[in-house]
């Protein structure tokens, strides 16, 4: 039994009397498809038969496949530092430039296996790869000494050859890039890399030997460097870093215009330009200054590389994020994206007429006079009513006028279906439109009640449009459960409803109106105090007898008496244990302590000391509110004992 002892002479002018008075404690007994990543990438095809996307990893030395919606089907590995993808034109087979290993992989399409390897004798690439002419053509070589080379996979005895650029061409700095057009067969576009003096060539391929078509030797004035280059289709052009157009029909390269700030691009079969400018992707038709359709690909994260479906009705894109690059398909790039607004009122009264406004705008005209489809949604309708239409007039604005039924939030909707330029697009606004106040009041706030009392509470709901719904809740100190359903229902004919709940602990409850569509919402709480259970038992004396209609215990005066309490156990609590006695006509304070309660909600406590004899004295626990170590009950005073010691 572990025991402390404190000294109670200083509380009160009693200690000349009481201070060899001393208390003691005295212990009382006890998943999905996933998508298709890379993280260096290089290339990026589709294959239309197969409805198949391939990606290149360098880094990893695989070749990837993905169905059109961008989930990773098949992946091969063993193309080492691959750099560069292309298609055969029957799309059987997909070719890899390796430059890690230096050789060119010829995988078949369907199943990604090996179906060749074609050694290239050069310790820098192969790094670009295009097909043109019946053959795979490659860029290889340092600096200076960059150079074209080409593949015939129909060749059973020397395949490989090298050092193809046309003899008129001067040469290019590094591998260079390459791109083909599935309009122009034969040709083949060539852009140097590593040096901003942008040398570029256009070389016709289809017969035995390439033919120089056009040449710029890089003087530093057409482009500022060269990431990118795309041949046009159906004109003598080329696109530069998804921007600059050059013309060459006359043997140069002259500037042609451009298209808005851009990084790399790819062309589609039908002339439209998907364009890469950071963390958008912008579609163009032919010379066009404002995009047909954008596309976010992150909030921050550059697409590395992008490639046209073969029959240009999506585009793929490889975009970076935390785990690399991913590879997104982004749908519908020859449908303009309307903006749509609408502007309704905050607040407005019920029954009243309002006048919601708005605009439909797009950088693709729209047709004169669209409707637009209008629906409101309030607590009435909640899954919308259509309204009659709204016409756009000629400067895209539009208005109508409504007169809502029913108050709270009034959310109206607008929507344009779409055409055959323009996808669908819908926008909404919310007005707040006003509602009849009730009364709800609940009975009981600021009672304080027996611990384990069955208390009734009782919530009165006031004049409502149609709803008579009430929810009570309840919300008891120190449970960690906060706010919860005890009951929901219809009032009565008087517009009450009750729930009785038994009180262990401080509860505060409350009524929850949810209104209706012409009534406000409207709550209201009750907060009532609960007293915890206490007894106090005592021993060690040797009678007890009733005095004057009470029970009075006597001790020895040698004996030290055991003062038990048992209260509502609660984690940290204590009791606080107040010493009378009974002097000059009244009760005086002798002293009083708080000692700990045990986890089962016990105190025992030894009044140890010099006993004075012939006094009447009394004790009883309390447990105070906000000072026992708690505040999850209301102050409770446990009932006197009477004692006294004798010779």
């Amino acid at each position: 039994m572990r025991t402390r002892s404190i000294s109670t002479g200083a509380a009160t002018a009693f200690a000349v009397l009481f201070g060899s008075t001393v208390l003691s404690v005295a212990a009382a007994g006890s998943a999905s498809a996933a998508s298709a990543v890379v993280a260096s990438p290089g290339g990026i095809v589709a294959n239309g038969a197969l409805k198949r996307v391939f990606v290149g990893d360098g880094s990893a030395g695989k070749v990837l496949a993905a169905d059109y919606s961008g989930a990773l089907v098949d992946s091969v590995s063993g193309v080492s530092g691959v750099s560069g993808l292309a298609l055969s034109d029957d799309g059987a087979t997909l070719y890899a430039a390796a430059a890690g290993s230096h050789e060119i992989v010829a995988l078949d399409a369907a199943t990604l296996d090996v179906k060749a390897r074609y050694a290239v004798a050069t310790t820098e690439g192969p790094r670009y790869v295009a097909f043109a002419g019946g053959k795979v053509w490659f860029t290889y070589g340092d600096q200076w000494d960059g150079d074209l080379g080409s593949v015939d996979p129909a060749s059973e005895t020397d395949p490989v050859t090298l050092g193809r650029f046309p003899q008129a061409h001067p040469g290019v700095w590094d591998p260079a890039l390459l791109d083909t057009d599935p309009s122009a067969p034969g040709l083949l576009a060539v852009g140097e890399t590593g040096l901003s003096t942008n040398a570029m060539a256009v070389i016709d391929v289809s017969g035995a030997t390439p033919q120089l078509v056009a040449w710029h030797d890089g003087d530093y004035t057409l482009n500022d460097g060269i990431g990118d280059i795309d041949l046009v289709p159906g004109v003598s052009e080329v696109l530069v870093n998804g921007m600059q157009r050059n013309a060459y029909a006359d043997g140069k390269f002259t500037a042609a215009g451009s298209y808005p700030s851009g990084q790399r691009a790819d062309i589609a079969a039908n002339g439209l330009v998907a364009q890469i400018n950071g963390g958008k992707v912008a579609v163009y038709r032919p010379n066009a200054t404002q995009p047909v359709r954008s596309y976010t690909t992150g909030t921050s994260s550059t697409a590395a590389a992008l490639t046209w479906a073969p029959d240009s009705a999506r585009i793929f894109a490889l975009v970076g994020t935390s785990g690399g690059y991913t590879l997104q398909t982004l749908t519908d790039p020859t449908l303009n994206v309307p903006t749509l607004t609408v502007n309704a009122p905050a607040t407005a009264d019920r029954a009243k007429p309002l006048t919601v406004t708005g605009k439909l705008s797009a950088t693709v005209p729209l047709p004169i006079g669209v409707p637009l489809q209008v629906t409101r949604t309030d607590l009435e309708s909640p899954n919308g009513k259509a309204l009659p239409s709204a016409t756009v007039r000629a400067d895209g604005t539009y208005s109508f006028t409504d007169t809502p039924p029913a108050g709270g939030k009034v959310k109206y909707a607008v929507t344009y279906a779409g055409d055959a330029d323009h996808t669908a697009v819908s926008a909404s606004d919310t007005v707040d439109v006003s509602r009849n106040s009730t009364s709800l009041t609940l009975n009981r706030n600021g009672g304080v009640y027996a611990y384990g009392s069955a208390v009734k509470f009782t919530a009165h709901l006031g004049k409502t449009y149609k709803s008579r719904t009430l929810s009570l809740y309840a919300d008891t100190a120190g449970d960690g459960k906060g706010k919860y359903l005890v009951k929901t229902g219809t009032v009565d004919s008087m517009g009450n409803l009750s729930v009785t709940l038994t009180l262990r602990r401080d509860t505060t409850v409350s009524a929850s109106f949810p209104g209706d569509a012409r009534t406000a919402a409207k709550t209201a709480t009750s907060r009532v105090g609960a007293k915890v259970w206490v007894s106090l038992s005592l021993s060690r004396y040797y009678k007890k007898a009733t005095v004057s209609g009470r029970t009075r215990y006597y001790f020895r005066k040698r004996t030290n008496p055991l003062f038990t309490t048992t209260m509502t156990a609660y984690p940290g609590r204590s009791q606080r244990l107040q010493l009378q006695v009974y002097y000059n006509g009244a009760w005086r304070s002798s002293g009083s302590q708080y000692f700990a309660l045990n986890s089962a909600g016990k105190s025992v406590v030894q009044l140890v000391g010099t006993h004075q004899v012939g006094y009447l004295m009394r004790v009883r626990p309390c447990y105070i509110d906000g000072s026992s170590g708690d505040a999850v009950n209301a102050t409770t005073y446990g009932s006197w004992r009477y004692y006294t010691f004798t010779s």
